[in-house]
């Protein structure tokens, strides 16, 4: 079975489909914007990391980052979580508080309690994501724990919660991740930055290096958990089944450059620019 293959058979049989009327739109009645990005633009010495990126990101919409490798869409993802500045243009987040923030220039302590709290980042590999010595239970706690939560027995009751949302068993919890298989390890990733309940979250290729089936199984609880906690999330995939299922909204990269944007279905069902329509055209073949 196709990774194409295995995303049809999600959503035409375990999962609803997102609908666009949930999608937020701008206006003078909408929710203030969650991110605004505002020509953007990335150098590593001379070689470009991306160019003039420009985007509104609004509550609980999921916007997917796709393109091959090499395309700037992990530049873009590391650009949007503070993790080195643009060399050129600005991103501004809006807090819990309302409060706007310009997150080149967050302290270093603002922007470890924002990473704590009201962000997430899920990375490819979840060993770059999860303490691999703590236990599963500890690795879900730390996070409670840095959330201001000292009651061993709340934390331990609200880690194991976490556990079987993820469908991870109970038995479970004082073992370590590295007694865990990789789909096993990537739920808990997940759980360890859910359990704060963030407000955006910034995924790097969540199934990428997972078996088709766990991939499937990975797309259907990422879809249930964004509709439950109305999760703003920013997505970058080389799979479009991955994105036709989970973002809302797609912006396409090639080189370094945005080439095309447009919500999800319209984007890979009628595809404007050559490049996607290449991209498109290798999954079907697929």
């Amino acid at each position: 079975m196709t990774a194409a293959q295995a995303a049809e058979h999600i959503s035409s049989a375990t999962v609803t489909p997102f609908h666009l009327n949930a999608i937020p739109a701008g206006g003078p009645d909408a929710e203030p914007t969650l991110l605004s990005v505002r020509g953007v633009s990335h150098y590593y010495g001379n070689r470009l990391g991306c160019r003039d990126i420009g985007f509104e990101l609004w509550p609980g919409e999921v916007l997917g980052i796709v393109g091959e490798s090499g395309s700037g869409k992990s530049t873009l993802l590391n650009l949007l979580a503070g993790r080195f500045p643009p060399s050129i243009g600005s991103i501004h987040y809006r807090d819990g508080q309302g409060i706007l923030h310009d997150i080149n220039s967050l302290s270093e302590a603002v922007r470890r309690r924002l990473l704590r709290t009201e962000w997430g980042f899920v990375h490819q590999n979840p060993r770059d994501g999860l303490r691999m010595r703590v236990s599963a239970g500890g690795n879900i706690g730390e996070r409670l724990m840095a959330c201001g939560n000292r009651h061993y027995g709340n934390i331990r009751h609200t880690a194991l919660d976490w556990l079987s949302r993820v469908e991870i068993a109970a038995d479970r919890i004082d073992d370590r991740p590295m007694a865990y298989s990789g789909g096993m390890q990537q739920r808990l990733q997940i759980a360890r930055n859910l359990v704060s309940s963030p407000r955006l979250v910034f995924m790097d290729e969540p199934t990428g290096g997972l078996d088709v089936s766990v991939q499937a199984r990975l797309l259907d609880l990422l879809r249930q958990l964004v509709r439950q906690l109305n999760l703003s999330m920013v997505l970058v995939t080389h799979d479009l089944a991955v994105a036709r299922l989970l973002a809302h909204r797609l912006i396409v990269m090639r080189r370094g450059e945005v080439v095309e944007t447009g919500l999800s279905d319209q984007v890979l069902d009628d595809p404007q620019h050559a490049y996607t329509q290449l991209l498109v055209s290798s999954i079907l073949q697929g």
